[in-house]
């Protein structure tokens, strides 16, 4: 019986996608366009790579508000080792991946060894790298990149936009680690029952600081492909970033409360935050009502999830 629910719901996901489709097409006669579907995937490229990371976090029952901050700094970081020291744009890269990678692994360190509340340690690694990010460039955007460095985010493959190359690559790799890994296994161990898959002998505090650590290193991912589409460096870049990754993850059937959820829904997440936000602004929605609407969306997303949860352990107590 819940397997069933469980297919129903991810069927309404990629059923709510294709609705999305045919209401915009309708509405704009623009928006089934290539160049514009090519847009829609390329704007979504950055959401998707930083939401595998996300997903990790999530299904082990966490929250990373830092996201959006890493973004920022990585954006910033790679900038500055570029234009004003006049580092190889490789190294530049690695650099700021090692970062965001060791960014993610000290909030995991925290939260795993002194069980501060994820919520309250990524919210203060927010706050910190936000800070950073301004202090490195004096508030100032900085640009000038390699042309090596921006086909990274302004390249093609043939017809395909690098940047949705490297989301499906990141797609790719999230599912291989969830479905053929030991790490997959324990990251759902982890978030359906902490304290069963410690008794079962699995390291929670290692699995913590790894998930968090991949958090960070796919947000870095996010950040470069972003200054390289941008061509501009700036410290805001990514502020705001975090509650849509975090919207497209739950809306792709992710449950906050951990130990269920796959990429391939959360794949459809994000491509429905895309067509969402590409179809509201062929309408000419304005940018304050797009908030609410995504607000509304996630509030929905997240209720539906915990209605779910309930009747479970309804079903369960009866059993």
């Amino acid at each position: 019986m819940n397997k069933a629910k469980t297919l129903v719901k991810q069927r309404a996901i990629w059923a709510f996608l294709v609705l999305m489709l045919i209401f915009f097409s309708i509405m704009s006669k623009n928006f089934l366009s290539v160049r514009n579907l090519l847009n829609v995937v390329k704007q979504v490229s950055i959401y998707g790579i930083a939401s595998v990371g996300m997903t990790y976090v999530i299904l082990l029952g966490g929250i990373d508000l830092a996201t959006g901050s890493i973004i920022s700094f990585v954006n910033i970081l790679a900038a500055y080792l570029m234009v004003n020291m006049g580092v190889n744009p490789i190294l530049a890269v690695l650099i700021s991946l090692v970062a965001s990678t060791l960014i993610g692994f000290l909030n995991g360190i925290i939260i795993a060894e002194i069980k501060m509340p994820a919520l309250i340690v990524t919210f203060a690694s927010q706050t910190i790298f936000a800070g950073l990010a301004y202090i490195i460039c004096n508030g100032t955007p900085i640009s000038r990149f390699p042309d090596s460095f921006l086909m990274l985010g302004q390249g093609y493959v043939g017809p395909i936009p690098i940047p949705v190359i490297l989301m499906v690559i990141c797609f790719a790799i999230g599912a291989f680690i969830l479905i053929k890994t030991y790490f997959g296994r324990y990251f759902y161990a982890l978030g359906g029952n902490e304290e069963a898959a410690e008794l079962s002998g699995i390291h929670v505090k290692k699995v913590k600081c790894l998930v968090y650590s991949l958090s960070g290193l796919f947000a870095g991912i996010a950040g470069l492909v972003m200054l390289a589409r941008a061509n501009t460096g700036q410290p805001n870049a990514g502020v705001g970033y975090e509650f849509d990754v975090i919207t497209c993850v739950v809306l792709g059937g992710v449950s906050v409360n951990g130990g269920s959820g796959k990429i391939s829904n959360v794949i459809a997440g994000v491509l429905i935050i895309g067509v969402l936000s590409n179809g509201m602004v062929l309408l000419n929605v304005s940018s304050y009502m797009q908030m609410v609407i995504k607000g509304i969306i996630l509030l929905l997303a997240v209720g539906a999830d915990c209605i779910q949860q309930m009747n479970l352990q309804k079903t369960k107590a009866i059993a």
